[in-house]
């Protein structure tokens, strides 16, 4: 029983020891010198709160802490903290008062991420200073790496974590992007070497991130990575592009990044729902999937898509080429190559590139081909290049009885609650101006041949100048008209809007074809010429519904 007791009293005395030593240690004198090595770490100005030292689970603690931003960028902190809590080693903090860390814990965060419209971000000038300093203990090293030199700390820490932290990501010209609820794990910290590390965060909208990997040296010129990245729900309309794009949907990623620190590579999946590509498009009714493969050479902000394969259904395009950061916007350089996609399966994808057919319309059957460049400022863009369409049926459109008064000149094109399109192509122009559609040549078996050219504003207005040569139960006098007695077509204007067009004949162009018919008739003199001037006057009579 004495045992017992003696052993009691010694226990219970040495938690009183361990209790009452905080209060003969005065750990803020450690701060001045926590300060001062956090800041030549850094290369920026660090502060912290009064400190707290606890025997029992060996930490020292400061209230508050906040770490300068660049000045070149903010004049607002880098970093705050709510708390900063850090393990250290009791020996010899107690009898040598020197700072052995083992652990690093950083309490609701708030990081201010920063690019300049070069491209440069505000924590890249992070762990370099002008003077040197050495410090070596078991676990804290700070060491000059060359003299004349910028120094970094040579820091190794057992683990790192920030909990609970706010990321705000702000690029030039783009709207910031914000990361809640940030959760990251280093293990076998080092500055010198390569630690594993995990990052968790919630994004815009309900989606969420986590990047799985390994990072380091933090010591060389530029620090390589390895890490998977998955990402779930993903707010394409908040990711910092140029809202000019119209970029817009909800897209899944998995992919995997590796990088030496000079040029990163980054190859994966992204799947998209209800993706809109333009600012008056609205969600395509598909799923959207997009295999990439792509290398960025950090330092000059530019980068190489060899693999973009964009699939819809069965349909499935090719886009590769190069971009590059000029200022606040992204220059591109690109081709998409799509040969023969189902229409049926594309067709849902139009809305998402603001392609808007007429009212109540629908395209069906057939493939769609297309060849095109797609150059210039990501707010700029120019896409142009020739497109074709075959064996496709435009469903709630029949464009026989929308030619109205032209079919009058002949016969009627037989009623049909549909236009069925044996080919359609054209070289097809889309800048910030506007489309533009040259060469067109649309062959539609019930009525015939449509040839032209034209343009859609912005806003959708149309102004097409056509030159129809009728065919079957549609051809008659016009067509003799309009070219001059040798069936050179029909010309009509095509205006209105993109949902629901006009047809008007060309009154210039029918004119000129019948002063034309004239002419001839005159010039052949009782030679047939006034039964052709005749039926040139019988038939403009026909179209102004008066009599000749």
């Amino acid at each position: 029983m004495k045992l017992v007791k003696a052993i009691a009293i010694t226990v219970v005395a040495i938690v009183i020891i361990l209790i009452a030593i905080p209060f003969f240690i005065d750990v803020n004198s450690f701060k001045p010198k926590v300060e001062s090595e956090l800041s030549s770490a850094l290369g920026r100005k660090a502060e912290v709160g009064d400190l707290s030292l606890s025997i029992i689970t060996g930490s020292v603690s400061a209230a508050n802490i906040s770490i300068a931003d660049d000045p070149a960028f903010s004049k607002q902190p880098f970093l705050t903290a709510k708390s900063l809590k850090i393990g250290v080693e009791l020996i010899p903090i107690i009898f040598s008062k020197e700072l052995h860390v083992t652990g690093i814990t950083l309490e609701q965060p708030d990081i201010n991420l920063i690019s300049n419209a070069k491209g440069v971000w505000n924590f890249a000038s992070l762990g370099a200073t002008k003077k040197s300093h050495v410090h070596r203990g078991p676990h804290l090293e700070l060491a000059a790496e060359k003299s004349g030199s910028a120094t970094a700390a040579d820091l190794s820490v057992g683990e790192i974590k920030v909990n609970d932290g706010k990321l705000v990501l702000a690029k030039a010209g783009a709207k910031p992007v914000t990361l809640s609820k940030v959760d990251i794990t280093v293990k076998n910290f080092s500055t010198t070497g390569q630690f594993p590390f995990t990052l968790t965060a919630s994004l815009p909208e309900g989606g969420d991130c986590k990047l799985d990997g390994k990072a380091g040296p933090l010591a060389a010129a530029d620090t390589p990575v390895e890490a998977a990245i998955k990402v779930r729900k993903l707010d394409l309309a908040n990711i910092g592009m140029d809202p000019s794009i119209g970029l817009g949907g909800s897209a899944d990623l998995d992919g995997n990044l590796t990088s030496d620190g000079k040029v990163a590579k980054l190859t994966g999946t992204l799947t998209a729902d209800k993706l809109k590509m333009s600012p008056k498009g609205s969600p395509a009714g598909k799923q959207v999937d997009v295999k990439f493969n792509t290398t960025y050479d950090v330092k000059r902000q530019g980068g190489t898509l060899s693999q973009g394969d964009i699939s819809t259904g069965k349909a499935v395009a090719h886009l590769t080429g190069k971009y590059q950061a000029e200022g606040e916007a992204t220059l591109l350089n690109m081709k998409l190559d799509a040969p023969g996609m189902p229409v049926d399966d594309v067709e849902t994808l139009l809305p998402a590139l603001g392609v808007v057919l007429p009212s109540g319309s629908g395209l069906k059957g057939g493939t769609l081909s297309a060849n095109l460049g797609i150059t210039g400022p990501t707010d700029k863009l120019v896409i142009e290049g020739p497109v074709k369409l075959e064996n496709a049926t435009l469903t709630g459109f029949d464009m026989g009885s929308k030619l109205g008064a032209l079919a009058a000149f002949g016969g009627k094109a037989p009623a049909s609650k549909d236009t069925v399109i044996k080919n359609f192509s054209t070289n097809a122009r889309v800048a910030p101006e506007g489309t533009k559609a040259d060469n067109i040549n649309l062959d539609v078996p019930s009525i015939g041949v449509v040839t032209g050219s034209g343009t859609v504003s912005p806003a959708g207005a149309l102004d097409f100048h056509m030159v129809a040569n009728l065919s079957g139960g549609v051809a008659g006098g016009l067509t003799q008209v309009a070219g001059g007695g040798k069936s050179g077509g029909i010309p009509f204007i095509i205006s209105g809007t993109t949902s629901n067009p006009t047809f008007l004949p060309d009154m210039k162009g029918i004119a000129a074809g019948a002063a034309s018919s004239a002419i001839q008739g005159a010039l052949a003199g009782g030679k047939g010429g006034g039964s052709a001037a005749g039926g040139a006057a019988g038939a403009l009579g026909g179209l102004l519904k008066k009599k000749p």
